[in-house]
């Protein structure tokens, strides 16, 4: 091989091999300041002490000079003499600065001033001089007699020499080790040889034409049955002329010749017969290799979350320090891989979350030893794969979100009224800091306050097909749950009919499928809905929804119940195809591009394109056509007896209660409470404890101890949180005790499902 020839090769090794080692640097430099940081110490001086012997054998004493400075401060704060945050700080800036040099190999080889700059900066934190070092003063000498060298990167590699390496000379690329079928596993640097660079592009085209002639493997099946079928029928029509032959009168020599024709068309049979056999052998065995080819295709287009994890940690700890918090990252799991072309969209949505727990969640050091938490936040990402779908949860244990100030800022902005968001479930008011330019906070800093971020995640979440969720406790955290597939290239799909187009769902949105009996509608709150799992959910027809029929045209239509994040609904269809895997392909042209409801379109065996729906869409408009019927659960509309002496606590459960369809009566105290229910007929109480003339307590024991009103739920609502409380309300005969500070529509639903 060529000198230079040579030279190149290993320099585009080496950055290739830097770009991997200097992210294992920085993540043990920020394990450095944590408690048991002694295997990290371990790891950080073999990396740099390979990165020093590597650059030096290379020619490049800028990245040497600094990677020996970084040694003797590593060394010296593991011995106590130099500060370790001062260590951390300095080693991140190396490692900044080596990522600029690596990609400046000019500079690398004769030093620049920022790189002579920060060899002092680390060799005065660490009490060592470091001399100044003249440029290409280590060329190797292996560049003027590369033979050596070259035979290792033979096709025929030589055995590895018994002679180990002198210490900091570590080969870039050492032979595979030859492994028998029953040795141990090689370890894992060994088996990192065996993999290779390939161009994204190629992946992306592999991919297209795995899922093309999977596609056309089934179209051979379908011509495979259609060729059965014809010869079926000329069989059939053989043996009909042979009958009505018989019974014609024939000449001894005629019957002769047909005999030799019924011989003849029985072996022909037979010999077809074989033949279809073999043919559907073959296209069986095709067919099971092209569904490996795309799985295979599809796996090697995954790529492990670690590489977008990977600036994670230093990107926390530096957000923390700038807002003088400290902030401890943990990830789980990050090994599992996502398809390359969601690698980016994945890494946006988990940065703008990451930024919103670092400045909105994690609380001061001061704040959090005030609730008796330890002085540094923790931030846990949890990754999980589950069939074809990616569940990613991020949790921190800060000050969690308010519900009732996300309500009041929404009403402040004009984002809702004060009635509809009295009406909000938890879950809902959560869900509003999702919405664009929407931010509890009034002042803007460097990392939030713009209310810009949580309407991306969202966005780009369920443009991949997916779902974000939040929960959270005032005081104790949030953790945000981000649900999408793993692979966009193939994709597993229920087929269902409108007239004569399919259209495909994803499977993993489908919770249930069946038909639906006339008796099974019902009415919830002003919208059409049915009992799914002893919950009502919208229904919806889809051909109407999307604008392309009137509806369902039997009695008893096919329905898919869908289920994206929280929202659920049955939708009516046509008909189902069948449920199957399919390449996706992005819509094409102007006809379909940019069309609501559509991600994309997989074409069938038949001919047929089946367009692709886009869940996150659908569920939206059947949102808009529907009212929130999974918070009504009533089947009718009660007549309830609201009693409070507080306007405003009765002007916002009257809301709730309304929100759920029902009637609502309202009394100031406990007197006029009972006056009204002996006079008016009620179907359940909701009385509030504290209140003037007759407290919630006395009111209930009336209603119990009269004859005609003790059939009469009682629901008590307080703002009195405490077990003796709660068991005092018990003991005066309530059905049911509601915290105001708790309460909610689902909550509240629940409680007059189950009492009425």
């Amino acid at each position: 091989m060529d000198t230079e020839a040579l030279k190149r090769s290993l320099l585009k090794k080496f950055k290739e091999v830097t770009e991997d080692r200097l992210q294992k640097i920085q993540l043990a430099v920020l394990d450095l300041e944590k408690p048991t940081s002694v295997q990290a110490a371990e790891d950080l001086a073999r990396e740099l002490h390979t990165m020093k012997g590597e650059a030096r054998m290379l020619g490049l004493p800028a990245i040497g000079q600094i990677a020996h400075a970084a040694e003797d401060l590593l060394k010296a704060a593991n011995e106590g003499k130099a500060p370790k945050q001062v260590a951390t700080d300095l080693l991140l800036r190396a490692c900044d600065l080596v990522a600029d040099l690596v990609d400046d190999l000019e500079g690398a080889h004769s030093g620049t001033p920022v790189s002579q700059a920060m060899c002092e900066a680390l060799a005065q934190a660490s009490g060592h001089a470091v001399p100044l070092l003249k440029p290409g003063s280590s060329a190797p000498p292996s560049f003027t007699a590369p033979a050596p060298v070259a035979n290792r990167f033979t096709a025929a590699p030589a055995p590895v020499a018994e002679k180990p390496p002198p210490q900091g000379m570590v080969p870039l690329k050492a032979p595979p080790p030859r492994v028998e079928e029953d040795a141990p596993p090689v370890a894992k640097v060994a088996g990192s040889e065996r993999t290779i660079r390939v161009n994204v592009e190629i992946l992306d085209v592999l991919g297209m034409v795995a899922g093309d002639v999977l596609v056309e493997s089934a179209r051979s099946r379908l011509r495979a049955e259609e060729l059965e079928q014809l010869l079926e029928r000329f069989s059939g029509v053989g043996e009909k002329l042979l009958r009505h032959s018989e019974r014609l009168e024939q000449t001894e020599p005629a019957r002769e010749e047909l005999d030799r024709l019924e011989s003849d068309l029985h072996l022909l049979r037979d010999d077809a017969f074989r033949f279809l056999r073999r043919n559907a052998d073959g296209i069986n065995a095709l067919h099971g290799n092209l569904v490996k080819l795309g799985d295979s295709v599809a796996e090697a287009r995954l790529v492990p979350l670690s590489t977008v994890f990977e600036a994670f940690p230093r990107a926390v700890r530096e957000m923390a320090r700038s807002q003088g918090k400290e902030v401890h990252l943990k990830i789980e799991n990050a090994d599992v891989g996502v398809d390359r072309s969601l690698l980016a969209d994945v890494r946006d949505a988990l940065i703008h979350i990451l930024r919103n727990a670092v400045d909105h969640g994690i609380e001061t050091a001061e704040a959090r030893a005030a609730f008796g938490k330890p002085g540094a936040g923790r931030i846990l990402i949890r990754v999980r794969a589950d069939g074809d779908m990616l569940h990613i949860s991020m949790e921190d244990d800060g000050r969690g979100l308010d519900p009732e100030k996300i309500r009041a800022t929404a009403v402040k902005r004009g984002v809702l009224t004060e009635q509809r968001a009295a009406a909000l479930s938890e879950r809902e008011a959560l869900e509003l800091i999702f919405l664009a330019g929407f931010s509890t906070r009034d002042e803007v800093s460097d990392l939030s306050g713009r209310g810009v971020g949580l309407d991306v995640v969202k966005r780009k979440v369920e443009n991949l097909g997916g779902s974000v969720s939040v929960t959270s406790k005032v005081g104790l955290g949030t953790t945000f749950a981000l649900r999408l597939p793993q692979s966009l290239a193939l994709m597993k799909v229920l087929l269902v009919r409108l007239g004569d187009d399919v259209y495909g769902v994803p499977a993993a949105d489908v919770e249930a499928v069946t038909r639906l009996r006339p008796g099974d509608r019902m009415e919830v709150a002003g919208t059409v809905a049915i009992m799914h799992r002893g919950k009502p959910i919208a229904l919806v027809a889809l051909g109407p929804l999307l604008a392309l029929n009137g509806g369902p045209r039997t009695d008893r239509p096919p329905v898919v119940v869908l289920r994206h994040g929280e929202d659920c609904a049955a939708v009516v269809v046509d008909g189902f195809v069948d449920e199957r895997e399919v390449p996706v392909k992005p819509c094409g042209g102007d006809f379909l591009k940019g069309a609501p409801f559509i991600a994309g379109t997989a074409a069938l065996e038949d001919g047929r394109v089946a367009v692709l729906l886009h869940v996150p869409d659908v569920m939206a408009e059947v949102r808009k056509m529907a009212r929130p019927v999974t918070q009504a659960v009533a089947t009718r509309r009660l007549k309830i007896l609201l009693v409070d002496d507080s306007p405003i606590a009765r002007a916002t459960e009257s809301a709730l209660v309304k929100a759920l369809g029902h009637t609502v009566d309202e009394a100031q105290d406990g007197e006029e409470g009972y006056a009204m229910a002996q006079r008016q007929t009620y179907d359940l109480v909701l009385s509030d404890v504290q209140m003037p003339r007759l407290d919630g307590f006395g009111l209930t024991r009336r209603l119990k101890a009269d004859r005609s009103l003790s059939h009469l739920p009682v629901i008590i609502l307080s703002s009195l949180a405490a077990p003796e409380d709660k068991r005092r309300g018990l003991d005066a005969g309530a059905d049911a005790y509601l915290v105001k500070g708790e309460l909610g529509v689902e909550s509240l639903a629940q409680a007059i499902d189950r009492l009425t």
